[in-house]
């Protein structure tokens, strides 16, 4: 979430960087509601002391039991006023996206990202190329009719030699990055409301996740989710900075509205699986990070010798958590065109102010984390490191934010693949990191005593 201090302070910058992703209606909403807030919150700590200041008068006399009563129900007037804003407030903190990064590109729709460049040389064919499923069904590899019988359209069998060339991948990804440092991990894909709406996929992706009613679980349509709850409610040794990890995760997405689009191929499926690289680092550092682990995807897609394109998203285009993100297109020859099959996002400290993740330098300050969740990451000394230590500390609540209102925000930057079901598998390896460049991160509030706030 956004940090409603800082908005208090400087609103017209933050009320021009979210007008860019159409939210700056419902900023003004919320500082409108917040004021209101406040006032009430003011008032029923004023009647809170007044009437306690009463009680302790002595035995109240027949005037006073009449001014006793009337503080009492105007006491909870207040309480009820009060309560009604404070729902009103969190639902709107709730769903204001973050505030896009200045150099993510201008728009609303998909038509206006930015093409950053073109690498490699588009094939030519002396026949008509045909597409993966019209190749694969035929040699039974592929098989979305049995798919489409056992669990409905967009699910897919993959058999024999397809399913082990996908798992291959899948391995060669997991092992080039293990070279780079990263942990691997085999997470849950089952995750509760908490981290759902600590990854900003609650409220607003709500229709796109699959949700198990009697159990009050959601299917997660990546493992980000469970990469960035890893952590969730901790603070993390600074020492321990930057963390690396690569989950491998069956996903789920019911991909609502994308009825009538990409009916040929394995696009938009409901199920598919990829490699997902997720990094904890500090405050000021996602940045570096996203650029980075954009280096990484793109040496993946040419060690597979890919054409590809690298596309900067418009600012209208970004999921909530993001501030920036980048998509790599590689060429399908069967569709004469460009497909997304990996993404970069940087979340800076919007993630771990919703999950409450903070970090503690050397004389224990607690600090926010900054948690980027690429799908290629990379890390500088090999081999991975042990999964930080899970702090015996409880960390100080602080209403949806970081670790503790005073608390610095991690920053978190991530890489996540393709929504094109199998072409996800084009995620693997990295490649060494040049020096000097660090990961996306969830920023951390500094203070001489209390923690720092973060912000990359």
């Amino acid at each position: 979430m956004i940090d409603l201090k800082a908005a208090r302070q400087d609103p017209d910058r933050y009320r021009a960087a979210l007008g860019r992703r159409g939210a700056a209606a419902d900023f003004d909403a919320l500082l409108t509601v917040d004021v209101r807030w406040r006032e009430l919150t003011e008032r029923a700590e004023s009647l809170r002391a007044e009437q306690k200041r009463s009680s302790k008068a002595g035995p109240p006399g027949p005037g006073q039991l009449a001014e006793l009563k009337r503080l009492a129900d105007e006491l909870s007037r207040a309480q009820a006023e009060l309560a009604l804003a404070d729902h009103e407030r969190n639902a709107l903190l709730a769903r204001i996206p973050n505030l896009p990064d200045p150099a993510a590109a201008d728009g609303m729709a998909e038509e206006d990202a930015q093409l950053l460049r073109e690498v490699g040389e588009r094939p030519s064919f002396g026949f008509t190329p045909r597409e993966a499923t019209e190749l694969g069904s035929a040699r039974g590899w592929i098989d979305m009719a049995r798919g489409a019988r056992l669990a409905g359209s967009r699910f897919a069998y993959r058999i024999g030699d397809v399913a082990l060339a996908e798992l291959a991948l899948y391995r060669f990804v997991l092992d080039r990055l293990v070279g780079l440092g990263f942990l691997p991990v085999l997470p849950p894909v089952l995750a509760g409301e908490r981290a759902m709406y600590g990854t900003g996929y609650l409220p607003t992706e709500e229709s796109n996740l699959y949700r198990l009613e009697k159990d009050d679980l959601y299917l997660t349509g990546t493992s980000e989710v469970a990469l960035a709850g890893i952590h969730a409610e901790e603070r993390l040794d600074e020492a321990d900075l930057p963390a690396l990890y690569a989950g491998y995760t069956t996903n789920f997405r019911r991909e609502a509205g994308a009825a009538g689009k990409d009916t040929k191929g394995m696009f938009r499926v409901h199920q598919f699986d990829k490699v997902e690289m997720f990094v904890y680092c500090l405050p000021g550092q996602s940045g570096e990070w996203h650029e980075r682990l954009l280096g990484y995807e793109e040496e993946i897609a040419q060690a597979l010798g890919l054409p590809y394109r690298v596309m900067n998203i418009s600012a209208g285009d970004l999921g909530a958590p993001a501030a920036k993100k980048y998509d790599i297109e590689a060429w399908f020859p069967a569709q004469q065109r460009y497909r997304e099959i990996t993404s970069c996002s940087n979340t800076t400290d919007y993630q771990a102010r919703r999950l409450n993740i903070r970090f503690l330098t050397p004389p224990p300050r607690a600090l926010l984390v900054l948690t980027p969740p690429p799908r290629a990451l990379l890390v500088l000394t090999p081999p991975p490191r042990p999964m930080p230590a899970r702090s015996t500390t409880t960390p100080t609540g602080c209403t949806g934010q970081g670790v503790g209102s005073a608390r610095a925000k991690p920053s978190t930057a991530r890489c996540t693949g393709s929504r094109a079901g199998s072409v996800r598998m084009a995620q693997p390896a990295s490649r060494p990191l040049p020096a000097g460049i660090t990961c996306t991160s969830r920023g951390a509030a500094r203070g001489p005593s209390a923690p720092r706030s973060c912000a990359s």
